[in-house]
């Protein structure tokens, strides 16, 4: 998400269910940013179907990210709202608006490998990696929070 998002996350909720034991095995997790963006995750250990999808939405495309995808990994759909009166929420007009799909050719390139790649590069010019232990340590205490929400039935868990 640091990548994607430039910000850091605020706020985090996480609701969930042990199905197997006392560990949640599927859980949904809200993400919230100070820039006003949300990020939502729907992780589930016991679907029988695989899914490895990113939607990013916004007012005048969307993109879709499908890494199962075999010809078609990214789709950008241009589709969005136009709001006609930002000024009051009751007498605020939307009209949606659907346009074409476009799904550029991505090539198709082994994810471990670019991760070597890039550590070994990191290492031999001496730059900060986007994946340092800053990162590391943003996720866990992420995956802390969730844990807390988890435990108070969802409730925000500041950051």
């Amino acid at each position: 998400m640091d990548y994607l998002i430039k910000d850091h996350p605020v706020a985090i909720g996480a609701s969930g269910k042990g199905h197997v034991n006392d560990r949640e095995d599927i859980a949904y997790i809200t993400v919230q940013f100070s820039n006003n963006v949300i990020a939502h995750f729907n992780v589930n250990w016991l679907s029988p179907v695989k899914i490895r999808m990113t939607l990013i939405g916004g007012e005048k495309k969307m993109l879709v990210w499908n890494d199962l995808s075999v010809d078609e990994k990214i789709r950008i759909y241009d589709k969005g709202i136009e709001v006609s009166n930002r000024d009051g929420i009751y007498d605020m007009l939307v009209s949606y608006r659907t346009g074409d799909m476009w799904a550029p050719k991505v090539e198709q390139l082994e994810a471990l490998q670019l991760e070597t790649e890039y550590f070994v590069n990191c290492i031999q010019s001496g730059d900060r990696p986007f994946n340092d232990g800053q990162a590391g340590l943003r996720i866990v205490k992420m995956l802390e929070a969730c844990d807390k929400s988890l435990k108070k039935k969802g409730e925000l868990v500041s950051l």
